[in-house]
């Protein structure tokens, strides 16, 4: 692991109920998306990065109004190199938590699990929408959010809890995931194995 492989961190800034992201396909443009919204729009800017493979990702929050603005200024200057977008006006607390790590999972999986599922998507901005979906969907528990970095540009997210709960949650952020062409994959695994646990 080095630290290109790392999720980008938004450490301890604070993050209000909304969020918004920006995702391009050139480094170059997303510099000069960013700097145009900063310049637009009363946001906070959370993290600007380059990520695998040589996107760039800029996440910040602030008020809807605000967010929607800054939105439509970046898909105005980016234009072709725009890959993806979102924006999440009441983001489930979790998700912040997993953005505000590096490497480790939230809850390291010990012993045996009911279930776990993953969903791996093309796109960071996919990816976070689909675990913000998937968490509100059922009672399910958060393992890992990873976002581009070590993983060749696509992300994902995987989360344990009783297996119907596991599915329901699954199924809900794939389908938001599918309905945007940004979904890879999505497994649920039931009783999964005790030596394959203790590497999730």
């Amino acid at each position: 692991m080095t630290k290109n492989d790392y999720n980008p961190t938004i450490g301890s800034a604070v993050i209000q109920p909304a969020i918004a992201m920006l995702e391009t396909q050139s480094v170059a443009a997303g510099i000069e998306m960013t700097d145009a919204i900063l310049w637009e729009s009363d946001i906070e800017l959370l993290f600007a990065t380059h990520v695998q493979p040589g996107k760039y990702v800029v996440l910040f929050t602030g008020s809807i109004d605000a967010l929607r603005s800054a939105l439509r200024r970046g898909v105005e200057v980016a234009r072709g190199d725009l890959v993806d977008q979102l924006l999440i006006p009441q983001i489930d607390p979790r998700v912040c938590e997993a953005l505000r790590r590096r490497d480790e999972p939230l809850s390291p999986a010990d012993g045996e699990l009911d279930a776990v599922g993953v969903i791996e998507t093309t796109t960071v901005s996919s990816c976070i929408a689909a675990a913000d979906i998937a968490l509100k969907e059922a009672n399910v528990e958060l393992l890992e959010l990873r976002i581009a970095n070590g993983l060749g540009g696509k992300s994902y997210v995987s989360m344990t809890g009783e297996v119907s709960d596991v599915r329901s949650s699954i199924q809900a952020g794939a389908r938001h995931a599918e309905s945007s062409a940004r979904l890879a994959r999505h497994v649920v695994i039931a009783k999964p194995h005790p030596e394959l646990v203790a590497y999730l």
